[in-house]
């Protein structure tokens, strides 16, 4: 029975990149803006759809203190359908190499498709977060080997299009846990360095809330894995379901979540609101880690 929410220490990792960009979570963790070039992701699809807007939001995200950009073009919300690569790369890879061009963020491809990720990376991307963990496209473990990028790997029961119709584990955590480590041996079998990698247990994706918030509750068991650990809880239907709230009132639901990740020993948080993530996320530290403080 595990019913305790436990803090942890977290563990420090140096993530570099064939750019020469590194970043670090030793001082603190990382945040990765959510860029949707979209028209139906869930929260906000169609209002970044197109450069212009796009660039706009990457900016005022960069200038509120996202270290990450991760560029999507493809929905992978609940029930979601599939687009054509020609159409991904429409949509992000004006994003990116405009992106690129003026700003050393890093910048993330988030696509399951290995010709949209390498096509992003030859315009500027740097890393790629794969919501299938290299088994949707059979090209793509061999890509990111050659290419020396890093890549996140996160848990998804099922497909995007199915995914949330009768998510079901036998100990939710244990098996997440335990299917990371496959991939992640996969991965290495296929040339991708274990330096290279991050995981995310994949907050609401082929999960219950009930899952959701176990995985919350027991996420410093994450670290026995041994790489850095990413979280994207932002706007999920878990809070709404707890909260009864909307997605323009998931906010401050949406912090509570970053704040107990925090304390669990998180290194990066994938968010919307990146100016309030980093507030919060910066006094979680000081409460961890108070000495800093003169206490």
């Amino acid at each position: 029975m595990h019913s305790v929410c436990k803090t942890a220490e977290r563990p420090p990792f140096n993530i570099s990149f064939p750019s020469g960009k590194v970043l670090s979570t030793v001082k603190r963790p990382l945040i990765m803006g959510i860029l949707n070039v979209t028209l139906d992701s869930f929260s906000d699809g169609g209002k970044f759809y197109t450069p212009v807007p796009a660039l706009k939001q990457a900016r005022k995200m960069i200038e509120q203190g996202a270290d990450i950009i991760d560029v999507g073009g493809e929905s992978t919300r609940p029930g979601s359908e599939a687009i054509d690569a020609k159409e991904e790369k429409k949509r992000v890879l004006p994003v990116i190499k405009e992106l690129a061009a003026e700003s050393k963020v890093v910048i993330s491809i988030d696509t399951r498709k290995a010709v949209v990720a390498q096509a992003a990376f030859e315009v500027g991307a740097d890393m790629l977060n794969d919501t299938s963990a290299l088994r949707y496209d059979p090209r793509m473990a061999e890509l990111v080997a050659s290419s020396g990028m890093p890549v996140c790997l996160m848990h998804m029961q099922g497909q995007p299009q199915n995914m949330q119709e009768n998510p079901a584990y036998d100990h939710v955590v244990d098996d997440i846990k335990e299917w990371l480590e496959e991939r992640i041996k996969k991965a290495q079998k296929a040339g991708i360095e274990l330096e290279k990698m991050i995981i995310d247990p994949g907050f609401g994706f082929g999960k219950l809330a009930g899952h959701n918030l176990e995985i919350l509750r027991r996420l410093s068991e994450f670290h026995e894995i041994g790489r850095p650990l990413l979280i994207g809880t932002s706007r999920k239907s878990t809070i709404g379901k707890v909260l009864g709230k909307g997605l323009d009132e998931r906010l401050y639901g949406t912090l509570a979540t970053v704040t107990s990740s925090v304390l669990a020993g998180a290194h990066i948080f994938r968010v919307h609101d990146v100016g309030e993530c980093k507030d919060a996320i910066i006094m979680s530290e000081a409460i961890l880690r108070g000495e800093r403080w003169g206490t």
